[in-house]
């Protein structure tokens, strides 16, 4: 018998041709978009889209309540079909054919919103689970559904999907990957109307507005198209990106060469013998405690008396939040790390790690610029069997290593904070999703040009509308809270800036804004109240979006001003049942000034739905501000309802 050899050249070609028709059969298998997946909830009283993709020219049909809808692939593989508006309800089954057949299960019918911005919009429950610890414990709404969109970018164009990802319910497990200010909202939404909500959350922490707005959206703003068109050249990038990988390896090595790490015995370590340590005070930063202009890594160790009573428990470590990574060891095993300064630190020491009397804490923080060490006024202690320990005061510090200047972090390019990157893969693929609204909170990333802002806002805006072809959907932002240090003269700031371009943008249609002066945190970028945040968006949105003409959904905002000798009676929409000074005291944060705008503080009173301001000091005033900085302490006026004043300036 003679066998037939088969010569390599033969097998490649036959394994190209298998590869081709396991190609063609994938490409010819109807699929959907990652947002039309088992859980989604489409928006009521609304015709909406099923699309997804198969080969060219192949029928596609859709039933979903009684209906069929048919469509035919076309030449770039995608389909679609628009569903008749229905009411709220469910959970329903969507049907799909073609040459596979697909189920899409349990789909409720409600209303959709879009939350996007950056770190405060992407800040999940579990971020907050102390303050919201009930909250989690008692999510029993399997009818407010949340899609978190993972972060991606593309810089070459829209994307046709989004990255993997699923809807979920709100339960005390699911919940906790929710964005605490959007669940919040739907929380009260549905509380009130009983109606499904579906959240699609894209949000990415530290991104300015130029990442989130199409190239389209972006053609009156030259500098930043010269930016997207440098991005597409990658002769430009590539250098740029090998350059900045090749100063972070610099910087790992210096962090590798850490002396608490590579000596005999390592700092954490309970054998070792500190040497040359000094005394240090937590909270603070090194920077303003005799080092100076120090980046690089510094230890810091303390042994804690330990009462029996807490020994051998599960315990918890509040190290309130540190500039920037850090790792922390107990007696001698590393019990928990963070790469990055902004999220609170709680960790978690199992059973077992804590021992009567004295244990070993040491803090291994990592700085790469700016000051380091432990932001002030944050919780620091030790919590084990309904008991607690204060971590604060003095503990000892030796420096690990130092980093020379450019051998930080490294420059390059920061893909997400390129202009449309995000927007290309995180919202251009959803565009086909038809909303009830839009929830935007960012503007942190954007402090530093705030009159540029005042134009990005509206064309962000302008552009999504535009995309989702849905006229003017409502657009509901988040105003910037209070943030930073009490600055106790009259001052210029980036973030009134900020706030004015806010308040300046509700002359676009149909937007609304949450006026939030007094619940951020000085010290912490991401205030830890969130629900205050979402629940007057949710106020917002029955005004707007839900046409109650019984809410008082904003704060007072200022409307004119006129001057009578040498006073400044001031006029305000919005100012509900009345104006009150919410604390009973005589109203603060006033400033006035002449022509020469040199501010000075103010009297002022209330009279009836105006305010009278005035000072002894200014004669002939021309000009008033209103909680006009980074962190306006104490501005006390509100309406009877309970929602505080914009900030605002009449000298603009």
């Amino acid at each position: 018998m003679s066998r037939r050899i088969i010569q390599p050249e033969s097998i490649r070609r036959l394994a190209f041709v298998l590869l081709c028709l396991f190609q063609l059969e994938s490409f010819s298998q109807v699929r959907l978009p990652q947002l039309v997946s088992d859980g989604m909830v489409l928006q009521r009283n609304a015709k909406t889209n099923i699309w997804g993709w198969a080969s060219p020219g192949e029928k596609v049909t859709v039933s979903f309540k009684g209906k069929s809808y048919k469509a035919i692939t076309g030449a770039d593989g995608k389909w679609k079909v628009v569903l008749s508006p229905l009411p709220a309800g469910g959970p329903y089954t969507i049907d799909i054919k073609a040459s596979n057949q697909l189920k899409v299960n349990d789909v409720l019918v409600g209303d959709v919103f879009l939350c996007s911005g950056q770190s405060n919009m992407v800040h999940q429950m579990s971020l907050h689970n102390i303050t919201y610890a009930q909250d989690i414990a008692t999510a029993n709404y399997p009818q407010i559904r949340h899609f978190w969109i993972p972060t991606a970018t593309n810089l070459a164009g829209p994307a046709q999907d989004l990255p993997p990802s699923a809807w979920k319910s709100a339960n005390p497990q699911d919940v906790n990957n929710f964005s605490a200010v959007a669940y919040f909202f739907a929380r009260k939404l549905y509380e009130r109307y009983q109606i499904p909500i579906g959240l699609i959350n894209a949000s990415v922490g530290g991104t300015p507005i130029e990442a989130w707005t199409s190239e389209e959206g972006l053609k009156e703003f030259p500098a930043i198209l010269a930016t997207i068109n440098k991005n597409r050249d990658t002769s430009y990038v590539n250098p740029i990106q090998r350059q900045a990988m090749a100063a972070a390896a610099a910087n790992r090595l210096k962090v590798e060469q850490d002396k608490g790490l590579t000596g005999p015995v390592k700092w954490f370590a309970p054998s070792y013998t500190p040497k040359g340590w000094r005394n240090i005070n937590i909270p603070g930063y090194w920077e303003d405690q005799g080092i100076k202009d120090l980046n690089g890594v510094v230890w810091y160790r303390k042994e804690i008396e330990v009462p029996a009573s807490m020994a051998g428990m599960p315990a918890k470590a509040f190290l309130g939040r540190i500039v920037d990574a850090d790792a922390l060891y107990v007696n001698g095993k590393q019990v928990g790390n963070t790469t990055y300064q902004y999220p609170q630190r709680r960790y978690t020491l199992p059973a077992g790690t804590l021992k009567p009397g004295k244990n070993l804490f040491v803090v291994r923080v990592i700085n790469h610029g700016g000051k380091g060490g432990f932001i002030p006024d944050k919780p620091y202690y030790l919590e084990a069997n309904g008991q607690t320990l204060d971590l604060k005061g003095t503990w000892q510090y030796k420096v690990g290593e130092v980093y020379r200047p450019g051998t930080g972090t490294g420059g390059g390019i920061n893909v997400q904070n390129q202009p449309t990157a995000l927007y290309n893969a995180m919202v251009a693929p959803a565009t086909d999703y038809t909303l009830k609204g839009i929830l935007w909170y960012q503007g942190e990333s954007n402090a530093g040009n705030p009159t540029e802002y005042k134009k990005l806002l509206p064309a962000l805006i302008a552009d999504w509308r535009n995309k989702w072809q849905q006229g003017n959907l409502p657009f509901l932002y988040v105003q910037l809270p209070n943030f930073m240090e009490v600055n106790y003269l009259p001052s210029e700031s980036n973030w009134a800036l900020m706030r004015e371009a806010a308040l300046q943008t509700l002359a676009v249609p149909n937007t609304a804004m949450a006026v939030t002066i007094e619940l951020g945190e000085w010290n912490d970028i991401h205030p830890d109240n969130k629900k205050d945040v979402g629940e007057r968006l949710a106020l917002a949105a029955q005004k707007l979006v839900y046409a109650d003409k019984k809410i008082v959904s904003s704060g007072p905002l200022y409307q004119s001003s006129k001057i009578e000798g040498n006073k400044i009676v001031l006029s305000f929409a919005h100012v509900g049942s009345g104006l009150v000074s919410i604390d009973g005291e005589e109203l603060t944060q006033f400033a006035i000034a002449g022509a020469d705008k040199k501010f000075v503080w103010a009297n002022a009173r209330i009279e009836g739905d105006k305010v009278v301001v005035w000072s002894d000091e200014v004669t002939a005033p021309k000009f008033v501000r209103y909680a006009w900085a980074d962190n306006p302490d104490g501005a006390n006026l509100y309406n009877k309802e309970g929602l505080p004043a914009s900030p605002f300036r009449t000298d603009n």
